[in-house]
């Protein structure tokens, strides 16, 4: 189980393959708000901490098959 308090602003958020999602903007109640400069729409999107399988060098690394939110991960 990870720490939610280990989550800060400008960490990368990536799939369970390291594929990109977006970078931390805020740590938002049980969700994390991604940038919107880091999405296709400029919205901002955001992750549930249920979703997070650990934390590794500045990385907050996703569950295998957390859906990605659509207009996430664009750069």
């Amino acid at each position: 189980m990870f720490e939610k308090l280990r989550i800060r602003e400008h960490m990368e958020v990536v799939t369970s393959t390291g594929q990109h999602v977006g970078t931390v903007d805020e740590v938002k109640d049980d969700q994390i708000k991604l940038t919107r400069s880091d999405s296709s729409d400029g919205a901002h999107h955001y992750i549930a901490f249920e979703n997070v399988d650990h934390i590794a060098e500045n990385r907050v690394c996703l569950k295998e098959g957390t859906p990605v939110p659509m207009g996430a991960g664009a750069n």
